[in-house]
């Protein structure tokens, strides 16, 4: 074993709900940082003189965040919302019929969307507009009898209707919409809590190179900020955020390593 102690690279990450009765153990998959900063406020004692006579340590204040590439429903909730996760997912359809697009029928000049039997079992789906396949001109959504460039639709059955002077133009569209379905995914329900509601976790970080060993456990925690980047040509890595706070025994943390 070597005599110095160094550490590289970020490590794993583990969080543990404490605040519920049995919890599944959150690992922070495809870790790409961490770090964790202890600060203490200082108290100085001056009199007539430049310099303090004494300084005392007052306020300890304990955060940290975290970049991770692994995402997954239950983890974002253990670490951060704390709220109701089902089965579960939503899923966007972009420009389905594109490229070319889909021409509309005769008579009642209706299109059915390929999951518009998913929006019937009492979750309606979401429409996000319709585009004139040739011309790239949106369409105006009304709420019945639409004319030229205009369509309504029904969420319900997925079921859009465009008008006959459309029809027979030859217009072709495109359509974007979501549905929900509830066989696959997970999904997050969030719903507005009373003040000092979160998530409370235990954090454990460990690490180890060329046989030495380090772990810092925080024994409670609260999220306190997360970060989603999507880019264009990159890998989205979101990040949180968290601080720390002595837990019912007036345990903060827990710091050990193989070298003394």
């Amino acid at each position: 074993m070597p005599l110095e102690q160094y550490s590289f690279g970020a490590g794993t990450l583990f969080l543990v709900r404490t605040d519920i009765a049995t919890p599944t153990p959150t690992r922070i998959g495809t870790l790409q940082d961490v770090s964790v900063d202890m600060s203490f406020d200082a108290k100085e004692l001056t009199g007539q003189y430049q310099a303090p006579v004494a300084v005392a340590r007052g306020k300890m204040k304990i955060t940290g965040k975290s970049k991770f590439a692994k995402i997954n429903a239950r983890s974002l909730n253990d670490a951060f919302f704390g709220q109701n996760l089902t089965t579960g997912e939503q899923i966007q359809v972009v420009d389905e019929g594109g490229p070319a697009g889909t021409p509309i029928p005769a008579t009642p000049y209706q299109i059915v969307v390929v999951n518009g039997s998913a929006m019937s079992s009492g979750n309606p789906g979401v429409d996000l507009g319709v585009f004139n396949a040739s011309t790239g001109i949106q369409l105006t959504r009304v709420a019945s009898a639409p004319t030229a460039g205009q369509y309504s639709v029904d969420m319900t059955t997925g079921t859009y209707t465009f008008s006959s002077a459309d029809q027979l133009a030859g217009v072709r569209v495109v359509i974007s919409y979501a549905y929900f379905q509830t066989t696959t995914g997970a999904r997050i329900t969030a719903y507005n809590q009373l003040m000092g509601s979160s998530p409370i976790f235990r954090l454990n970080l460990g690490n180890s190179f060329q046989g030495n060993k380090l772990a810092l456990t925080l024994y409670q925690c609260i999220p306190t900020k997360t970060t989603w980047n999507f880019k264009n040509e990159d890998f989205t890595i979101p990040d949180f955020e968290f601080s720390a706070f002595a837990d019912s025994l007036g345990r903060v943390f827990d710091w050990s390593s193989d070298q003394v």
